[in-house]
């Protein structure tokens, strides 16, 4: 018997395809990583230089940050980009759900009518659960404890 599901099985993606954040959500965190380290307004310029990130990726990134509230951008002399809220209030799961939406390690978890065995198939409970835990882990750690200090940002050469 042939059982078709609407998804890409795991043997059939490169590693790099498994559960990886999208690159908007990698330049996000890396964003406000700087912005709660440096502690004070900074400049697109800093981020992408710091990161070797080119300056149209941080400011559309900076731009969605700003839309969702993580971040405020004052234009003008003396401008730039700063933090709205303390890092010790800003979740990682929150910026992750914000970038990523829902993270459904398969089609089925996110949807019905994907799959032919879904009435009854105990798989989708088992990563239901696990894309719960993995969202709980990542609310339950705030951006002040993923910050490097100034200390270890002044050590690193800009790529």
């Amino acid at each position: 018997m042939y059982v078709k599901c609407m998804f890409k099985p795991l043997a059939l993606r490169s590693p790099t395809e498994n559960m990886k954040l999208a690159l908007q959500t990698d330049y996000a965190l890396r964003t406000l990583m700087f912005l709660a380290a440096r502690g004070e307004r900074a400049h697109v310029a800093d981020v992408a230089e710091l990161y070797g990130i080119s300056r149209a990726h941080v400011a559309k990134v900076v731009n969605q940050l700003a839309r969702l509230g993580f971040l405020r951008s004052i234009r003008g002399v003396g401008g730039g980009i700063e933090l709205v809220r303390p890092p010790a209030e800003i979740r990682i799961g929150e910026v992750v759900s914000a970038f990523e939406g829902r993270l459904n390690l398969l089609d089925c978890t996110g949807a019905s009518g994907v799959c032919t065995i879904e009435n009854f198939c105990k798989l989708k409970q088992v990563l239901c659960e696990a894309e719960r835990i993995q969202l709980e882990f990542l609310n339950g750690v705030t951006l002040d404890q993923v910050v490097p200090t100034r200390r270890q940002l002044a050590k690193v050469e800009p790529e």
